[in-house]
């Protein structure tokens, strides 16, 4: 253990930034509220965390197809890897923006990624019309081409200008929205499809600033990445017609082209507040509140039945 002096200084200052680094914080080696309230939680817990670490573990099939991404919601992270002889080799690692843990949980998911979408339009989901897109474009109908908007009637013709019978005919849910391909299209240049019945993929945005945030809780869902191209040239590894130079052209052409994969690749959206990387154990929010619910359920099943 290190002998704290008089002065904060070195190895302790040291000492604070390897146990922010573990713990989800910006290292500064500055202890702020964040790096205290860490500081203070007790060894219990943290090996509480840890056993339902491995509980999750224990029923999460990491090890069950030859190529995975994993994103662990918790952590901010997804991972991309190949598993050899019942070992996983990392091929990509990258930081991930998730659901607002407020109201807009990105659930878990377990999947097959079947196709990418290059230069996708957005089409915008009737919650976020509701109460988002119909209320600005109620104020500022400039709004609709501004953002590369259009509208989309029921017989599939599009719609470029913002009328009273659009707005109606939006808020009736009789047409839709979408978000042109292009810099401002929320979807970024690329999105990744996996089948599911809460409509959630993975895709880039050019909201790239979030990246950079310790917390990065702000989606409405859906899972944004922060190295599309390479994600991409891992789901496409065995099509060799698709190098990366391609990938890149069709991810800038700005006109929407679905690709299927020739083997779906599986995809799990998880949930771990511990894991160990390299031999250290490092902790992360429980954002979404999970761990007292999966602590109350492993109780009730451990307590003996009783009697009528």
């Amino acid at each position: 253990g290190t002998r704290a002096g008089a002065v904060y200084a070195e190895p302790l200052a040291g000492g604070v930034r390897r146990f922010q680094e573990r713990h989800g914080v910006s290292a500064d080696g500055v202890i702020g509220a964040a790096t205290f309230s860490r500081l203070e939680i007790k060894p219990a817990a943290r090996a509480e965390q840890l056993a339902l670490a491995l509980e999750r573990l224990r029923w999460t099939p990491l090890l069950e197809s030859p190529r995975m991404v994993v994103v662990n919601i918790p952590e901010f992270v997804l991972r991309a890897y190949e598993v050899q002889d019942g070992r996983i080799d990392i091929v990509q690692r990258m930081r991930v923006v998730v659901g607002q843990a407020l109201d807009k949980r990105t659930p878990l998911i377990d999947a097959e990624l079947r196709a990418v979408e290059f230069s996708p339009y957005w089409n915008v989901p009737p919650s976020i019309v509701r109460s988002e897109t119909l209320p600005k474009l109620r104020r500022d109908p400039g709004y609709l081409e501004r953002e590369g908007f259009e509208f989309v009637a029921a017989d599939g013709s599009v719609h470029t200008g913002v009328s009273a019978e659009a707005l109606d005919a939006l808020a009736a849910g009789r047409w839709r929205i979408r978000q042109r391909p292009g810099p401002r299209n929320a979807l970024g240049d690329i999105k990744f499809v996996f089948p599911n019945a809460e409509q959630i993929y993975l895709h880039h945005t050019p909201s790239t600033g979030l990246f950079a945030r310790d917390r990065r809780d702000f989606s409405h869902g859906c899972v944004r990445v922060e190295d599309p191209l390479a994600l991409a040239m891992f789901v496409l590894q065995d099509m060799p017609d698709w190098p990366e130079a391609r990938i890149r052209e069709a991810m800038d052409a700005g006109e929407s082209r679905t690709l299927r994969l020739t083997t779906p690749v599986r995809v799990l959206i998880a949930y771990g507040t511990a894991l160990v990387k390299d031999g250290r154990v490092f902790f992360f929010d429980d954002i979404y509140r999970q761990d007292p619910r999966l602590q109350a359920a492993l109780r009730e099943r451990a307590a003996p039945a009783r009697a009528d």
